[in-house]
């Protein structure tokens, strides 16, 4: 009796002396009183009991469980031992499938993914204990088909779904569907998410809650004439956007009457993409504005917390790229006022689960609501780092209808936390780059992937490769800890924008905090060709390539070795220097390499001192080591070590006490290519003679005059506005070509003649696929 009163929570006891008391006072009052009073205490009693009983049953350790019913009959099982559900199916893919799995089985509950028939060798499949195919590629066919999705639930006997997000995590008839079926949907009710999933509808309840939102026009717009009339009413610039959308879909923001035009017919055709819903809406685009959202957190016991804020604005095409948490923009006050309106909002619609408020913030601190996701974020680790709260562990107890584990005086921020999304694209344009995973290495911090080396990044799904995060005391120590992480991560096969990541976060204004959801177009307005290399960073380089290639050099003919020693008059072995010309984006830097006891370069004849680093444990290496066979191993990848054995391309100078990591790309003749702060640049070795001759030879002559427009990635064509013998002015629309959700207009590069025309509409074409050639 001691240990299970022990076990018992204070209030739980508490209402058991309560009913009893209540018993013996209706036994003491006369029969009729009985009768009339019993039928009203008795109800009462079995709810305070079950209300009481279900709270109590989240921490007792026992083999009991609570039965939820369903409609239909069936139930999904709540265990009493701190799971939740017995089995857990995730409708999604990639990252956020096994960012779920994950939790789920620290909390022992089986696990059932789902995939499409382009995805069945995908991570995520392998990482769940079971897993159904739901269809083809396209996600229409599989990842959006509820039918599809239901099946697999009911065929594993999973009791509960988590939708992670995109697809189908803000489908209100999924949900619904689920509930009709007796399973648990791991998110909030079906009407929270209509109306926060409707623009038109969430703008209205916002401003019903006492939340601020943004001027606008409160209806659908009909077609482009009517947007064109209310742009010029409330004032370019406008945003055109999906009322059914997120994730920077189906929005476009236009500064002018032809703008809208072509802006209303993209972003119609993206919304029906990808969420089968053409309603458009507009409203004023806020200018200088930052992407500032808050997360919330709320239980079916009326429990509802915020956690904070996250610093969203370094995006491109409306899609988030860096994260960061706390903002640094925000005051306590400002901050608090945000958090209780986004409570007010979520209590607005009865809300239960994890969902996020985004507001738009201008430079006076004013914040306008912009939306709210009621699902989990892509965005939502750095969260987890500044409060130390699992959000998919609570979103789980909340389904189960457990309460929160947390109350809003359990919230701090401890440290600071960084997120980069790493995606398969091109930073010059920001397309897509589709492809096939060759060589992929993580750094050693937290990353959620849904891929690894040889998988395939698809056309048919997001390019998001992964989200590296770094937490720490500071802001700039998580900066730094992100940009190590960044110089660290091997990607080949496909086009990646670590490159422009690492450079933003380098950004003084970045540094500064000053930033803005127009910062990459400001910044970057052209798109982003690479680092631009100071001369202290291109004679790193320099030296770094002189060394790669005098280490080759000994390692192809060891002979090299004995031909170049010789007795000095110290009886020590002394190695003649190797002596290069380096040539780096048109500069020509003289390089004198010696290596005998210690590693030691001449650049313009100064000199310069090097110290190596170990790929693995990023220690620096001994001077045996420096010269010993396996350093020749540690600083040459796998294509270049003649023994065969498997290395690492990633490897670490300090050069005059500056540190430098590099990363080994490839090699051709007498050119290393070399990934240096982000980016590929080609250094190529020679001799002083060879440099020399080459110095002699003519220029190769260019031709400026575009002759053909190339697939920029891989894709399917939408629409060709063209044909043989049009004449295009520069910058016009000539087609249209999709690939993982986006839409882009494919543009003239001058004023030219159309030759010949070779794609049509819904044809899927490759990278680099001759689309238009102009006479």
């Amino acid at each position: 009796l001691l240990w299970l009163t022990s076990r018992l929570s204070p209030s739980f006891l508490l209402g058991v002396v309560l009913l009893i008391m209540a018993s013996r006072a209706l036994r003491s009052l006369p029969r009729q009183w009985r009768r009339a009073l019993q039928p009203i205490a008795a109800q009462q009693c079995r709810r305070l009991l079950s209300s009481a009983l279900s709270k109590q049953i989240c921490g007792v350790q026992a083999r009991r469980a609570l039965s939820i019913g369903s409609s239909q009959g069936r139930s999904f099982c709540v265990q009493a031992d701190g799971k939740p559900f017995e089995k857990v199916l995730v409708a999604n893919r990639g990252e956020i499938a096994c960012r779920v799995f994950r939790t789920c089985k620290e909390l022992g509950i089986k696990t059932v993914a789902v995939y499409s028939e382009a995805d069945q060798n995908s991570v995520h499949v392998r990482a769940a204990d079971e897993a159904v195919c739901i269809g083809p590629a396209p996600s229409n066919q599989s990842y959006l088909n509820i039918d599809a999705v239901v099946a697999a639930v009911k065929s594993t006997g999973a009791n509960a779904v988590h939708p992670g997000y995109g697809f189908l995590s803000e489908n209100q008839d999924f949900a619904k569907r689920l509930a009709d079926e007796g399973v648990a949907f791991i998110g909030p009710k079906s009407f929270a998410i209509h109306a926060m999933g409707d623009k038109l509808e969430s703008k209205r309840l916002a401003k019903e809650a006492g939340v601020n939102v943004i001027p606008g026009f409160d209806g659908v717009l009909e077609n482009s004439d009517e947007a064109i009339r209310l742009a010029n009413e409330i004032g370019y610039p406008v945003m055109l956007k999906a009322s059914a959308g997120g994730g920077g879909k189906g929005m476009r923001v236009v500064h002018n009457d032809d703008e809208v035009q072509e802006g209303f017919d993209l972003a119609t055709a993206e919304a029906v993409s990808s969420f089968n819903d053409h309603r458009l809406l507009i409203e004023k685009f806020i200018e200088e504005p930052r992407h500032i959202e808050i997360q919330v957190l709320a239980d079916t016991h009326g429990n509802y917390v915020y956690l904070n804020e996250r610093e969203c604005s370094i995006q491109r095409r409306n899609q988030k790229v860096i994260e960061e948490a706390p903002s640094t923009f925000l005051t306590p006050e400002t901050r608090k006022a945000m958090g209780e309106q986004a409570v007010q909002l979520a209590r607005a619609v009865d809300y239960c689960s994890a969902g996020t408020v985004e507001f738009l913030v201008d430079n006076k601190r004013n914040f306008y609501f912009l939306e709210m996701n009621t699902r989990l974020q892509v965005e939502h680790p750095i969260t987890e780092c500044i409060t130390g709260v699992d959000l998919v562990a609570q979103m789980l107890r909340v389904a189960a209808g457990w309460p929160l584990t947390v109350s809003q005086s359990d919230i701090g921020i401890n440290g600071w936390a960084v997120e980069s999304r790493v995606y398969a694209e091109d930073p010059k344009r920001f397309l897509p780059s589709p492809g096939h995973l060759r060589l992929c290495r993580e750094p050693d911090v937290r990353v959620d992937s849904g891929v690894q080396e040889g998988s395939t990044i698809s056309m048919f799904y997001d390019p998001m490769i992964s989200k590296v995060v770094t937490h720490g005391a500071t802001r700039d120590e998580a900066i730094s800890s992100m940009i190590d992480a960044l110089d660290n991560y091997v990607i080949r096969g496909v086009k990646h924008n670590l490159s422009i990541l690492r450079d933003v976060l380098h950004h003084p204004r970045f540094r500064e905090g000053r930033i803005t959801t127009n910062f990459l177009a400001e910044e970057y307005p052209k798109g982003f060709d690479g680092h631009d290399l100071t001369d202290a960073e291109t004679q790193q380089l320099a030296v770094t390539a002189a060394l790669l290639e005098a280490k080759r050099s000994q390692r192809v003919d060891t002979s090299l070795r004995e031909d170049y020693y010789k007795e000095s008059s110290a009886e020590e072995e002394m190695l003649e220097p190797f002596n290069f010309v380096v040539s780096i984006n048109g500069k020509h830097i003289p390089v004198s390499y010696y290596g005998n006891d210690g590693t030691m370069f001449y650049v313009d004849n100064k000199e310069v001192n090097v110290s190596v680093y170990d790929p693995g444990t990023k220690e620096e290496l001994g001077q045996q080591d420096q010269h010993s066979d396996m350093d020749y191993q540690t600083s040459v990848p796998p294509e270049y070590a003649l023994d065969g054995c498997a290395v690492d391309p990633r490897f670490a100078f300090e050069i005059d006490n500056e540190r430098a990591s590099f990363q080994v790309v490839e090699r051709k003749g007498t050119t290393w290519s070399l990934q240096f702060c982000g980016t590929v640049y080609d250094a190529n070795v020679l001799s002083p003679q060879e440099a020399a001759a080459l110095s002699l030879l003519p220029a190769k002559s260019t031709d400026t005059v575009m002759k053909k427009l190339l697939a920029p990635l891989t894709g399917k064509i939408v629409s060709v506005n063209v044909k043989p013998g049009d004449k295009v002015g520069e910058d016009q629309a000539l087609a249209v070509l999709e690939a993982m959700k986006m839409q882009d207009v494919l543009r003239s590069p001058g004023d030219l003649t159309v030759k010949a025309v070779h794609c049509t509409p819904n044809q899927v074409v490759q990278e680099e696929d001759v689309l238009i050639e102009f006479e």
